[in-house]
Order: C-alpha cells, then structure tokens, then sequence
C-alpha cells in the first residue's frame, strides 16, 4: 500500500463536498503537472491511503483521510474548451492527463503546516521540502502513521 497528500483548493472541492458526495467519491480533476500525474498514473492504486489537504485557502492543511477509489483514467475537463483545464494539445486518443478518484473516509481536525513542521518525525515529508508546490506528493509508512495516530476523529 502506498500512501499520499492530495491538495485541493476547498472552493474546488472542500473535504465536505466530497463527504457529500455519492458513496463520497469525487474525481480528481485538473491535475496539471507532469510528475503529479505520473503519480496518479504510474503509482497509485485502488486503496491507497490519501490525506485530503486543503490549499490556497485562509488555513491550509490536511482535514481528512480518504483513500484512492479507482484506478486512472483520462481526465475529461482536459478535452472540454470550456474548462478551465483545457488542453489543445490532448486528444480523446492520447490523452495527456489522468485522475482517479478518491473516496472521502472521514474529517479531521485541522493539521495546519505549522504543526506538521513541528514534529521532528515529519522533517522529510515532501510537502514541507521547499519550493515544493506539487499538488499530490508521496507519504513514507512512517508520516502515515504518525499524522493519523495523532488525529482524533472529527
């Protein structure tokens, strides 16, 4: 099992609406980076682990647990001209973007970046490396545990 953060602006798509979502699955659109969506491609599996982050927003940081629901597929707003995730370049025949969805488990308390920097045990995560600003990065065995034995539900 592989585990991951996954940064979503909650005016996109909040913990909540996902929770209020159809089996509290929600696709994830409008991955734009390559190396993201080689995670999504080439890594992830129906199960994984997810920390649902919220970013861009007056308090980022992770607010839920999910877990990978699918395994990927084209992602449609990159074919649709009215999306804000348009790409010219993809075709229905070779696509250039992926997603897979992701199935909301529960909220959690706020983990603002502050209090993740602050355990010694975090130092590595990817999220805190600096200049990093890629929206889906990998979390070792170890950070999994540590941030979710530390979260009471919500």
């Amino acid at each position: 099992m592989n585990y991951w953060l996954m940064k979503s602006e909650p005016v996109e798509c909040s913990i909540d609406d996902a929770l209020a979502m159809p089996a509290a699955t929600v696709p994830w659109t409008g991955v734009r980076n390559y190396q993201a969506r080689n995670f999504m491609r080439d890594a992830m599996r129906v199960g994984d682990g997810v920390l649902f982050y919220h970013s861009s927003c007056a308090e980022p940081g992770i607010v839920g647990i999910a877990e990978v629901a699918s395994a990927p597929y084209p992602d449609p707003t990159q074919f649709d001209p009215a999306s804000h995730y348009y790409d010219a370049a993809a075709k229905p025949d070779a696509p250039r973007w992926v997603l897979v969805d992701v199935r909301a488990i529960r909220r959690t308390p706020l983990v603002p970046i502050a209090q993740l920097r602050a355990q010694p045990e975090l130092a590595e995560m990817a999220v805190l490396r600096r200049g990093n600003r890629l929206s889906i990065t990998p979390v070792t065995a170890a950070e999994w545990a540590v941030i979710t034995t530390r979260l009471p539900a919500r």
